[in-house]
């Protein structure tokens, strides 16, 4: 009789305790998403916002633009925590160039030597981290995917009144890029082009 006992309040114990965490998850459940609710995503206004790019010569330089495909910021009490960008790599534009030399560095940013956009046709942008250093300004670290090769990167963005702009260097190379690149290749002359290529970002959320 006392071990029937013994056991039957082993039992009730542990139905005790199981309940006990099983309430406790819940709760720490329910917390999380509370947290995930005060998180705001908001969608970039892509026809208001564009990149420009810039890269160096020996015997000068081209620059132009590119289009956003798509983005979202994610914000939690007005402060920047994450958010994604995602770039239309078929959408490359020279602007210091016109007519067929124009044409002729477009076709072969997006070959093989450069982009290969046929196969890889976008970019993206995922921040993973976001800290506000005083008034508008923010340190920004993110993962930068260019031909399907992730790297990361840190670089610092401003955000007001709806607008988010940014400076960011990249060094192409970590990409695969290395056409004319005198780190890899002799004797390039006057072809020599820069490792790394700027980015001006101006968006509009």
């Amino acid at each position: 009789m006392k071990k029937i006992t013994f056991y039957l309040l082993s039992c009730i114990l542990l139905v005790s305790l199981s309940s006990a965490a099983l309430n406790y998850s819940f709760g720490s459940l329910t917390f999380k998403s509370q947290i995930l609710n005060n998180v705001e995503e908001v969608e970039v206004i892509t026809s208001e916002s564009i990149v420009n790019w810039m890269v160096e010569k020996v015997s000068g330089y081209h620059e132009g633009n590119i289009a956003i495909k798509s983005a979202e910021f994610l914000f939690e009490k007005d402060l920047l925590v994450g958010g994604e960008v995602i770039i239309d790599m078929n959408t490359i534009n020279c602007t210091d160039l016109r007519g067929t030399y124009k044409n002729k560095l477009e076709q072969h940013l997006n070959s093989d030597d450069f982009f290969n956009v046929t196969e890889y046709p976008i970019s993206t942008l995922v921040i993973t981290s976001a800290r506000k250093l005083y008034g508008d300004k923010y340190s920004i670290k993110a993962d930068l995917t260019i031909k399907n090769i992730t790297d990361n990167i840190e670089f610092e963005a401003f955000l007001s009144s709806g607008k988010a702009t940014s400076d960011i260097t990249i060094d192409r190379t970590l990409y695969d890029i290395k056409y004319g690149s005198g780190t890899f290749f002799e004797n390039l002359g006057d072809r020599i082009i820069d490792d790394k290529f700027k980015l001006s970002v101006d968006i509009s959320y």
